[in-house]
């Protein structure tokens, strides 16, 4: 599960991990990640971490294959890193507009793509779930470049899922509101 370590990521591998998963944390911030995964560990559940940029898809792919090296299976994938940006459409800077491309769409990006190429090399199904926002409904004042990126989300999970079906790999998002990180 990629930004697990905090937010709406950490909320969603501790529920996971209290149902019973086994859950692989991928984020940038060590720390953040250490403190997550004590958490899932106190849930009596196996646990690993991996440090990974997501818009770099060597480093997702590494992220996939240390998921399911360590933990022995691979079967979900939670694509929920991302970052918002405020701004005005007219002060958005050319290299804000380049990150924010580079980590919520490319790294949804190379989360399908890792994630459907393990679950084929495993001969099984999967489940992959790739955060939108509420942002990727409507788009927002002071948003407009973060919206953009959760409507290409929408696109990109319904493409997915039509590409994957076949193989028996789902593909859905999710779209919540406004959260604190914690």
């Amino acid at each position: 599960m990629t930004g697990a370590g905090q937010g709406i990521g950490r909320g969603i591998a501790l529920r996971l991990a209290s149902d019973g998963a086994d859950i692989a944390i991928v984020d940038i911030n060590e720390e953040k990640m250490a403190v997550v995964a004590s958490e899932i560990e106190n849930l009596g559940r196996k646990v690993t971490t991996f440090k990974a940029d997501v818009s770099n898809r060597d480093e997702v792919y590494a992220a996939v294959e240390h998921t399911q090296n360590t933990l022995g299976g691979f079967d979900v994938m939670v694509n929920n890193a991302g970052i918002a940006q405020v701004n005005t459409i007219a002060d958005v800077e050319p290299e804000e507009v380049s990150r924010i491309l580079k980590i919520n769409i490319e790294g949804v990006l190379w989360g399908i793509q890792a994630a459907a190429a393990k679950f084929k090399a495993l001969g099984h199904s999967g489940k992959i779930i790739n955060a939108s926002s509420i942002a990727g409904h409507d788009g927002f004042a002071m948003l407009g470049v973060y919206s953009a990126t959760k409507f290409a989300i929408r696109a990109l999970t319904q493409a997915s899922a039509k590409e994957y079906a076949s193989d028996g790999i789902t593909v859905n998002a999710y779209c919540p509101g406004i959260v604190g990180n914690n």
